[in-house]
């Protein structure tokens, strides 16, 4: 049974790509499942004079939930076209622990936006960055939020559900290995 790590790279309270991360997380067969809010790691804004002061206690406890998964699923929400605040922040955090910053675990990047679009900018960012440390990622997008994801039924529409499907087995094939 494959431990994962999820979460929606927002600070949302009633983030859509919280409800994407769940769901995908869902569709992984016998995995156990630790969603993340990314407001539990709230910290200060990261710069090297306060790294000079410590690296925050949220951030070692950020990546220890990293360390302990099997398996990472980050679900991007995008702000003008790049990754949130509290996101960005808290990469910047763990990027000064030990490398890789991912921990070299499997890792499947989703996005949605209630456009058409649906965060494209923003997932071919965090997949351009991300896969540096690992150049297998999987990545979907699921445009048009309240049109193509039902709360009872997840995605919807036919040939993004098969895209999805497609990229969840990749992830899910790495998850074996």
């Amino acid at each position: 049974m494959p431990d994962i790590v999820a979460f929606g790279a927002s600070s949302s309270q009633n983030s859509i790509n919280q409800k994407l991360a769940h769901f995908a997380a869902k569709q992984i067969p016998n995995a156990t499942i630790k969603l993340l809010d990314l407001n539990d790691f709230e910290m200060p804004i990261y710069s090297t004079d306060r790294e000079k002061e410590g690296i925050p206690e949220k951030a070692h406890a950020f990546k220890a939930e990293l360390k302990a998964a099997d398996g990472i699923l980050i679900s991007f929400a995008e702000h003008n076209g790049a990754y949130t605040t509290a996101f960005k922040n808290i990469f910047d955090w763990i990027s000064r622990l030990e490398k890789p910053i991912w921990c070299g675990k499997p890792m499947f990047l989703l996005a949605t936006s209630t456009g058409p679009r649906g965060a494209l900018t923003v997932l071919e960012l965090a997949h351009m960055r991300l896969s540096r440390d690992n150049p297998n990622i999987p990545t979907f997008s699921l445009p048009s939020f309240a049109e193509n994801f039902s709360d009872d039924n997840g995605i919807i529409a036919a040939e993004l559900r098969a895209a999805f499907d497609k990229a969840l087995a990749d992830f899910v094939a790495q998850l074996q290995q």
